[in-house]
């Protein structure tokens, strides 16, 4: 019997990123949709997978999104900030469309199935993946499934202790929060305190890097105390662009201050690290996910 092919749908605040490949995680093909009103958006999308093939579809959703599937919102965008798509019943729309099964999460969630699935975090059932890039999100794997729970996890609004070098101003770059990861790490936050430069742009200035770092590592000390995974990943554009994992990891490991021992922590070189997959672990771990929707 042939494989079956698989459809991937990397669903972002500012673009969907649409795949076919296979369960193994070969990509064959990936086109990029501008997110813009969910009706033009959702249209779009349909339109490129429906002549495709496809057996299944994996969808990673930007939230806050409902992806318990006894809830009443599952499959919901939540109240996100695109007023546009809030409560907008995005994998309704979709499968009724294809009329295929489909697996949905969040897109943190689906990397982090990438990474355990195909990336460095391979045979391992505790993981945290991390993503910092325009916001901040968390995805968790606990005893080999993704955490759900009441909602997915919201981790990249944990409250952490404000530096006082920092510059920011009173209120942090997220509306919710003035002292959040989020809104102290995140792209926004960084433009606000660096007259619009990038976290890329400031990589090369070792007070900058310092200052995110020292956010980072409180919350990777946090993570490490509540989740006790086995691996830390983390991605995003902050993270890719600049050296602040390592700088973190260290700064982490000196919080810890010899509390956690275990061979994980105590090599904590290749426990804290960042993505393995290139930016491709959320199409990938989608593609996981739709094969599990096959089953």
């Amino acid at each position: 019997m042939a494989e079956q092919l698989i459809g991937a749908l990397e669903a972002g605040g500012t673009k969907m990123v649409c795949a076919t490949g296979y369960a193994d995680g070969i990509v064959l093909e990936c086109e990029q949709i501008a997110t813009t009103t969910p009706q033009e958006t959702v249209e779009a999308v349909n339109a490129w997978f429906a002549n495709k093939g496809i057996a299944a579809l994996g969808i990673g959703a930007f939230g806050p999104t409902a992806v318990n599937p006894a809830s009443p919102q599952y499959g919901k965008i939540l109240e996100t900030p695109k007023t546009a798509w809030r409560y907008f019943d995005l994998l309704g729309t979709i499968q009724n469309e294809l009329n295929i099964p489909c697996g949905y999460d969040t897109d943190v969630n689906v990397a982090c199935l990438g990474e355990v699935t195909f990336g460095c975090a391979q045979g391992l059932t505790d993981v945290v993946y991390l993503t910092i890039g325009t916001g901040v999100g968390a995805g968790v794997l606990s005893g080999g499934k993704l955490v759900h729970g009441m909602m997915h996890p919201e981790a990249g609004h944990i409250l952490v202790t404000r530096d006082p070098r920092d510059t920011i101003g009173e209120h942090s770059a997220c509306p919710f929060h003035d002292n959040c990861l989020e809104g102290l790490i995140a792209g926004p936050g960084v433009k606000r305190r660096w007259d619009g430069k990038s976290a890329g742009d400031m990589a090369d200035d070792p007070e900058a890097m310092d200052l995110l770092a020292g956010y980072l590592a409180q919350a990777l000390m946090t993570y490490i105390l509540c989740y006790a995974p086995q691996k830390i990943v983390i991605g995003g554009g902050v993270a890719d662009h600049t050296p602040i994992v390592p700088l973190a990891r260290k700064k982490c490991a000196e919080m810890l201050n010899g509390y956690i021992v275990t061979p994980e922590v105590n090599d904590i070189d290749t426990y804290i690290v960042n993505n393995s997959l290139e930016g491709k672990q959320g199409i990938m771990g989608c593609l996981a996910l739709g094969a599990q929707a096959l089953q």
